[in-house]
């Protein structure tokens, strides 16, 4: 099994780091007095310079060391996070990103301009940080070597509800040197008084390291405002302490309990717990201490022997906590390609049930089935990530374009924590990317345009994600200018897009944006105005499957609505027969079936309607448009589907039923057919193709047309 080079390793955290550090940098330009973003900012500083170091990054080390000098001037607060401070800090963490991805590339050059720019935007740095450093540098140097230091700490009651993980501050523990760790349960409440979400326990650590107290109280850095710490050099005798004197060090117990015990002639600590004067975890913590100091913590401390010379579980290092675990992409998809071919042969083997009379091969067969559901899900779930990883990207896009263009943008992001698959996201990065620019480009007027207009100067980009059934929606909003109607439809008749004079709705007219080469822009820009875009996010959109919905008011804005499919690999679908073919629908879409008898079908010819409680729903013939042959079944089923808001009915021969349909792509032959979305497996090894609801439509308007036309 291939492992990870620990280089990757190390890019793909500092990854992680500068994405936070940017978005640090990006709210603190919005709200420049929190320390929560100051602090923020500051520690993903702090881990680049330190794990750069470990991983052999000398030169990110060494440049992001004077970033950190200067930002840690922000945090003492000696130096205000301004807008030139935040712009340096920006460019900044651009050249470490290029140090760390690709230091052939990196030119010194442009980072001793940024740090001499720094020292500009900070001030002279020789009566503070440069200052303190060589202090700072002496202190280390003059450290004891492998001192060995008591850390006791218990962190607030709301620590974890707050984001603190414990196990992470004892891995930044024991990364510092050897340590050795007890948890104490003293503070445990009984079971039906405890709270899930509070943090009951403490800690007692015993490290071994070369750092100086300083490093140690900078674990503890974000968290010691409101928790109990104490940490205490120790000092280590030949023959690594007595119990007793461990405990009285500590301020466990009295010299006088002590002395008592050992004129009792038994062992000191059975006798101080049975006497109550310590808890047991007291004296596992004291035993854990005797045993560190006793090996001269060269190999590290297991679990120290009671005081009867059992094993005290409790009193032993902490293995590496961790809550998740990277895996390659690549390891997914064929997981998911797993899972699919699964669901295939469960398919087949139901159909191989049903047609039998074995009760307990049917069982077997709906047992399976189950599991392969609930398989398919917990696959699905692991691919999905929130979309905010996605939004989180434009941030800094929308930042440096208001800067180029002289506009004020604020961004605003709804409902990140809204998960999509994986692939989803990465092809939707350049659609979004081209849409919040033109949003930028053509829909944000300028601060004096937005001023005359009655509105604040500062335009305002949203976007927003939610789950609409099995879809998710993303909305691309803006309180703009609006599109220009009149201008569209003159544009796209001189195009010959359209009639002149025609009468379209104002769905169907802003769809005319997406032709390949339309463009209203009185100029060319750097962002924007050759027409050349806006088709191919319609076509990226419609690769995923998804759909573009547009609305736009004068003088209020723009918004853009993609309607996307939570995957791209399993969905439920709805099979359906249409004369010998079987098709498959996506479920999400079905609202309903109903009946449709041979009269009601004679009585509909020429007008295409049904009469749904009321409602008239318009409906396609699938045989008509699949030229069948056959002749259709006497009660033939109308499929109500519901598409951009609207509601149409697919007429079918037969509803088979439910379907987990596997999606497979058509051959590069059939990309230009436009009718279906891919095909699926049937359990009997047969193929039935998947109806693309959104362009069935379309195809099913164009022929009631032209039916209409010659009838």
């Amino acid at each position: 099994m291939s492992t990870l080079d620990p280089a990757d390793v190390f890019r793909q955290e500092a990854q992680e780091l500068l994405e936070q550090l940017e978005q640090a940098l990006l709210d603190l330009e919005h709200a420049p007095d929190d320390a929560d973003l100051i602090n923020s900012a500051f520690r993903a500083l702090h881990t680049v310079k330190g794990s750069g170091a470990m991983f052999g990054f000398d030169a990110v080390a060494s440049f992001t060391h004077h970033v950190e000098t200067a930002f840690d001037l922000v945090r003492k607060g000696k130096v205000p996070p301004s807008r030139d401070l935040i712009a340096v800090t920006l460019a900044a963490k651009d050249h470490m990103r290029q140090l760390i991805e690709a230091p052939d590339l990196a030119e010194a050059a442009d980072g001793a301009v940024i740090l001499q720019t720094l020292k500009q935007v900070v001030g002279d740095p020789s009566a503070s940080a440069v200052a303190e450093a060589p202090r700072e540098l002496a202190a280390q140097v003059h450290a004891p070597v492998d001192a060995t230091w008591r850390i006791r700490f218990r962190l607030g009651r709301d620590a974890m509800a707050m984001g603190t993980n414990p196990l992470l501050l004892l891995d930044e523990l024991r990364g510092l040197g050897v340590a050795t760790v007890v948890a104490r349960t003293d503070g445990v409440p009984p079971l039906e008084d405890m709270t899930p979400t509070d943090c009951h326990l403490a800690w007692d650590v015993v490290l071994t390291t070369s750092q100086p107290r300083a490093v140690i109280e900078e674990v503890f850095m974000f968290v010691i405002d409101d928790m109990e710490l104490s940490i205490d050099p120790i000092t280590v005798s030949g023959e690594g302490g007595r119990i007793g004197e461990i405990l009285v060090d500590r301020g466990d117990v009295a010299q006088g309990a002590v002395d008592a015990a050992v004129a009792a002639q038994m062992p000191l600590g059975t006798l101080l717990v049975k006497s109550g004067e310590v808890s047991p975890d007291t004296l596992a913590a004291a035993l854990a201490e005797q045993q560190h100091l006793r090996a001269g913590a060269t190999s590290g401390a297991g679990a120290a022997a009671g005081p009867d010379g059992a094993k005290l579980g409790g009193a032993k290092a902490v293995s590496r906590g961790t809550d998740s675990i990277r895996v390659p992409a690549e390891r997914l998809d064929e997981l998911m390609d797993r899972v699919g071919e699964l669901v295939i042969v469960q398919s087949r083997l139901s159909q191989v049930a049903a047609s039998g009379a074995d009760a307990e091969v049917k069982a077997i067969a709906e047992e399976i089935e189950r599991l392969a559901h609930e398989l398919r899900d917990a696959t699905m779930s692991v691919r999905t990530v929130p979309i905010g990883s996605l939004f989180g990207r434009f941030r800094r896009m929308v930042h440096d374009l208001a800067d180029e263009l002289g506009k004020r943008i604020e961004l605003v992001t709804l409902g990140e924590e809204t998960e999509l698959d994986k692939t989803v996201i990465e092809r939707l990065n350049d659609p979004l990317i081209h849409l919040i620019r033109n949003a930028i480009d053509h829909g944000l007027e300028t601060p004096d345009g937005r001023r005359e207009a009655g509105k604040p100067a500062a335009g305002r980009i949203t976007l927003t994600a939610c789950h609409a059934g099995a879809e998710v929606m993303v909305t691309i909003g803006d309180d703009g200018r609006g599109l220009d109607r009149a201008r569209i439809q003159a544009r796209a008749e001189d195009q010959g897009l359209i009639p002149a004079g025609a009468k379209l709705s104002d769905a169907e007219l802003f769809q005319l944006i997406f032709q390949p080469g339309f463009s209203t822009a009185r100029e060319v820009t750097n962002l924007s105005g050759r027409g050349v875009g806006m088709d191919v996010v319609k076509r990226a959109i419609e690769g995923l499957r998804g759909k573009i919905d547009i609305a736009s008011t004068p003088g209020e804005g723009t918004r853009l609505t993609l309607r996307l499919p939570l995957t791209l690999a399993i969905i439920d679908g709805l099979l359906v027969r249409v004369g010998t073919g079987r098709y498959a629908l996506p479920l999400s879409a079905v609202e309903e079936c109903v009946e449709l008898s041979a009269e009601e079908d004679a009585r509909s010819r020429g007008r295409s309607f049904l009469n749904i409680r009321g409602d008239l729903v318009p409906f396609l013939r699938l045989r008509e448009l699949f030229h069948v042959a056959e002749p259709p079944d006497r009660y033939q089923k109308a499929v109500i589907v519901s598409f951009g808001g609207q509601r149409v009915g697919l007429v079918v021969d037969q509803v088979i039923g439910n379907h987990q349909t596997v999606i497979k792509s058509l051959s590069k032959l059939h990309a230009d057919v436009e009718t279906f979305a891919g095909a699926t497996i049937l359990g009997d090894g047969a193929v039935a193709l998947i109806l693309d609801i959104a362009n069935l439509v379309k195809l099913g308007m164009a022929y009631e047309n032209r039916f209409k036309a010659a009838s």
